[in-house]
């Protein structure tokens, strides 16, 4: 069982900067590949960015590139998402997810095992 806390959502303006936080218990952490993806009210889940085990392999979506970083420091257990520059497109709840026993993670939800409960952000122009 893996267990994941996002932290670090809020309010912010636009052109702004956010750093979420997906702490991991549980299963050895550096066994899985983290997802971070987000929701808009009526919208579906959409992928934002992921991470391999080992964090040697990142990926975004394109609407982040350049403006979004992913990283993970497995000493701590810990992903990270900062955000940089910031639109309220960026707006929308997000979690991140834990994918078992692969190397790289996935763009597609139903790929993860594990999901946090969310955060918050929220962009205002």
């Amino acid at each position: 069982q893996v267990q994941l806390v996002e932290s670090g959502g809020g309010l912010v303006q636009a052109g702004g900067s956010l750093r979420l936080s997906c702490a991991a218990s549980g299963r050895t952490f550096s066994l899985y590949a983290i997802g971070w993806f987000r929701q808009a009210p009526g919208k579906e889940r959409e992928f934002v960015a992921h991470i391999s085990r080992s964090g040697g392999r990142t990926y975004y979506t394109d609407s982040v590139k350049g403006r979004f970083t992913i990283s993970r420091d497995n000493a701590k257990n810990t992903v990270y998402l900062q955000m940089n520059s910031l639109k309220p497109e960026d707006t929308a709840v997000y979690y991140c997810a834990a994918r078992l026993d692969t190397y790289s993670g996935s763009h597609y939800p139903d790929e993860y095992d594990y999901w946090g409960q969310g955060t918050q952000v929220t962009v205002s122009s």
